[in-house]
C-alpha cells in the first residue's frame, strides 16, 4: 500500500514562490541566494520547572536577513512550532517589510508549547526564560532584532519580555524598543492590537475600489454587500471581520474556530457572537440562527465573495484546492496556502491577495511603535493643540467672513485634532494604499507576471537588492 503523499513544508512553498519570482526581477544569481538565504538560525532547549517537574522547552529564533537592522518579527507559541516553519516565517518577514518601506531585516520566534496547557505563571516563566535566552545570544535588542506578538502571545508576553530585558539591560535609555506589541501603559502603542486586522480591511478596500479588477471577478466596485467567511477568530480574524462589517459594511455569512464552524445567509454580528462564545464556555457552536457545519474545515468551501483565512500555514491544499468557491481569498494568516494549491486556485479565476502584503500592518504599526519608543513621546503631543487652535481660527474667519454659524456638531469634526491612534490608522492606511499601488504598478507592467503574490516578491526583491547593492556587498 502507498503511503499518502506529504504535504509541501511552509518553507518549500515561500521558496518555490521566490523562485517563481526571481527571474522576472534580471538580479544576479548571487545576490538572489544572499536575499534568499536564512542568515542566523539560534535553537535552544532550556528548562523550565512547572510545578513540581522540569520540562525542557524547545524554541527558536531566526533572523533572515541583515540587509537592514534591527531584525523584526513575531513570537509566536504554538506545539507545531519546528525550525522549518520558523525560518518561512523569517523569510516572509523580510519580503514583508520590504514591501510596506519598513526598515527592518526580517526574524521570527518560536516556542513549542501549547499555551493552552499552562497557567499565566508557567507562562510567564517561559516567557522569562526564552527572552534570557535570546539576551545571552545577542538576539534581542532595539537596534539588533525586536520582537511581537504573534501567533499564541499577546500584549502580556511582551510586557514580560520588556521587563525581563530591562533587568539586564538596566539603564539602557532606548530598552523599550526592544520589543513592540506591548500594553500601551507600558511603552506601547495604540492601535497595535488590532493593526493586522485594520491593514487586512484597508487593503481589500483598495482593491475593491479598483472598477476593473473587480469587473473580472463579476464583482461591483467597493465592499459594501460582499459576503465574507473568516477562518480564525483570534486577534487577526477578530479585527479584519469587525472592521470589515462597521466600516465596510460586509457581510459575515461563516465563522470558524477552534470548536467548530458555524453559516448565517442572513449575516453574523461579529460583536454579538464574541459576546455568545463567552457566555457559551469559549465556543461559537449553537449562535442563534445559525447552522453548525459538519467540520470546521468547511468554512474554506463556503461560496462567498471574500475568503479570509486567519489561523495557520498549509490550510488551502492541493486536496482542497477545488473546492474554494471564494472570488478572493485574503491571507490574514502567514501561508495559508500552499504553493501547489495557488497553481489550482490561480487557474479558477480566484485572486489571491498575498500574506506578506495583506497581513503587514501588524509590522507596519509595530514601526511605528518602535519609531515612539526611540523618540521617547507620544504621536500627536506636540501638534495636536496647535491644529486644534488653527481649525478654530479658520472656522471663526469663514463665519465672519460668510455672516453664517457653523453647527455645533459640524465644529466638532472640523476642529479636532489628531490623537495618536488617528495618526497611526492614518499611517497604516497611507501604507497599504501605497504598497499596493506599488504591487498593481508591477503585475499591469510586466505582462508575463499573472498573479499579485509574484508581483509582490519581485517589489520586495528590487528594494532588498537596492539595499546590499547601496552595501557595496555585490558591486
Amino acid at each position: 500500500m502507498k503511503k499518502a503523499q506529504a504535504h509541501t513544508s511552509f518553507l518549500d512553498s515561500v521558496n518555490s514562490n521566490f523562485e517563481k519570482a526571481a527571474p522576472h526581477t534580471g538580479l544576479p544569481a548571487g545576490l538572489l541566494a544572499q536575499i534568499k538565504a536564512c542568515n542566523s538560525v539560534y535553537q535552544m532547549r532550556f528548562p523550565v520547572k512547572i510545578g513540581k517537574d522540569y520540562q525542557v522547552i524547545e524554541a527558536y529564533r531566526v533572523q533572515h536577513s541583515h540587509h537592514r537592522l534591527p531584525t523584526k518579527g513575531g513570537i509566536r507559541y504554538s506545539q507545531k512550532v519546528n525550525q522549518d516553519e520558523v525560518m518561512a516565517l523569517a523569510t516572509l518577514m523580510t519580503y514583508k517589510c520590504a514591501i510596506v518601506d519598513v526598515p527592518f531585516g526580517g526574524a521570527k520566534g518560536g516556542v513549542k508549547i501549547s499555551p493552552r496547557e499552562y497557567t499565566p505563571a508557567q507562562l510567564q516563566k517561559i516567557t522569562r526564560r526564552y527572552t534570557a535566552e535570546l539576551i545571552r545570544k545577542n538576539f534581542i535588542g532595539p537596534g539588533i532584532d525586536v520582537p511581537a506578538p504573534d501567533y499564541g502571545t499577546g500584549s502580556r508576553e511582551m510586557a514580560w519580555i520588556l521587563d525581563t530585558y530591562m533587568s539586564f539591560k538596566g539603564g539602557e535609555i532606548d530598552a523599550a524598543g526592544c520589543v513592540t506589541g506591548k500594553p500601551v501603559n507600558q511603552h506601547g502603542i495604540q492601535g497595535r492590537t488590532e493593526a493586522t486586522g485594520r491593514g487586512v480591511f484597508y487593503a481589500l478596500k483598495e482593491f475593491a475600489s479598483n472598477k476593473d479588477d473587480m469587473a473580472k471577478l463579476g464583482l461591483t466596485p467597493g465592499l459594501a454587500g460582499k459576503t465574507m467567511a473568516v477562518q480564525g477568530l483570534g486577534n487577526v480574524g477578530y479585527y479584519a471581520s469587525k472592521i470589515s462589517q462597521d466600516e465596510g459594511d460586509v457581510k459575515i455569512i461563516c465563522v470558524a474556530e477552534y470548536e467548530g464552524a458555524i453559516y448565517k445567509e442572513d449575516g453574523i454580528d461579529i460583536d454579538k457572537l464574541m459576546k455568545y462564545r463567552k457566555k457559551n464556555k469559549g465556543s461559537i457552536l449553537g449562535f442563534p440562527g445559525s447552522k453548525t457545519m459538519k467540520s470546521r474545515k468547511d468554512v474554506l468551501e463556503v461560496k462567498c465573495d471574500i475568503l479570509v483565512p486567519a489561523a495557520l500555514e498549509n490550510q488551502i491544499r492541493k486536496d482542497n484546492a477545488s473546492k474554494v468557491k471564494a472570488k478572493i481569498i485574503a491571507e490574514a494568516a502567514n501561508g495559508p496556502v500552499t504553493a501547489e494549491a495557488e497553481t489550482i486556485l490561480l487557474k479558477k479565476g480566484i485572486v489571491i491577495i498575498p500574506d506578506m502584503y495583506i497581513n503587514a500592518g501588524g509590522v507596519t504599526v509595530s514601526y511605528f511603535e518602535w519609531l515612539k519608543n526611540l523618540s521617547h513621546m507620544r504621536f500627536g503631543r506636540m501638534e495636536k493643540r496647535f491644529n486644534q487652535r488653527t481649525y478654530h481660527n479658520i472656522a471663526e474667519t469663514v463665519e465672519r467672513l460668510t455672516g453664517k454659524s457653523i453647527g455645533e456638531k459640524e465644529k466638532s469634526v472640523l476642529l479636532r485634532g489628531a490623537d495618536e491612534i488617528d495618526l497611526v490608522r492614518s499611517g497604516l492606511e497611507e501604507t497599504m494604499i501605497n504598497s499596493y499601488n506599488q504591487i498593481r504598478d508591477v503585475y499591469n507592467k510586466k505582462k508575463n507576471i499573472k498573479d499579485l503574490r509574484t508581483a509582490a516578491f519581485v517589489c520586495a526583491l528590487n528594494k532588498i537588492s537596492s539595499d546590499y547593492l547601496s552595501l557595496g556587498i555585490f558591486p
